[in-house]
């Protein structure tokens, strides 16, 4: 999984922290969930604020 794989990180973060409202997650804490994520693997320095909106956005989606 890359950073681009927006979708696929958003529905693993649904199944592995279902129990987080995705809406209340702040960037630092979702970009540590990414880059531990097990299949994830990019560079870790690549997950800045528009591919983390992107992702969140993704999650809240996949969430409701």
């Amino acid at each position: 999984m890359k950073w681009t794989d927006v979708q696929l990180i958003a529905e693993t973060l649904c199944d592995n922290y279902g129990e987080i409202d995705p809406k209340k997650v702040n960037f630092v804490d979702l970009h540590n969930m990414v880059i531990t994520l097990e299949d994830f693997h990019d560079d870790h320095s690549r997950g800045g604020e528009k591919v983390l909106e992107a992702i969140q956005q993704a999650w809240i989606d996949e969430a409701d």
